[in-house]
């Protein structure tokens, strides 16, 4: 379930971390605990495979203090990912606008009933 998902926010983490907190290969405590937070959330999300981004989901389901972090992360890491690893950005990307137009049109389509 999500497994790209999960392999892109890793990937932002991990690269957040060696940038930020000068960590090499591991990662800080603060890190991981984001990590592990942020995959706990995705493994148990209730749309499953379909998943929209966060920003266009109706479920906030981060505690307050994570989603600051999480908003943190991917603000440093997202535009860096394209470099670092850019099929996998690319794949997200496609992913992601292909998700959240399914989604709002099925939102509409709700709407109007």
């Amino acid at each position: 379930m999500n497994e790209g998902e999960k392999k892109v926010v890793s990937s932002m983490i991990a690269l957040y971390c060696r940038s930020k907190h000068r960590s090499g290969r591991e990662l800080c405590a603060e890190c991981r605990s984001l990590k592990e937070y942020a995959l706990q959330r995705l493994e148990t999300c209730r749309f499953g495979e379909e998943k929209p981004t966060c920003a266009s989901c109706p479920v906030h389901c981060y505690k307050t203090s994570m989603r600051v972090k999480i908003k943190e992360v991917m603000r440093f890491a997202g535009p860096r990912m394209l470099f670092v690893h850019p099929v996998a950005t690319i794949r997200h990307l496609y992913r992601e606008r292909r998700l959240d137009r399914n989604y709002t049109a099925r939102i509409k389509t709700n709407r109007d009933r």
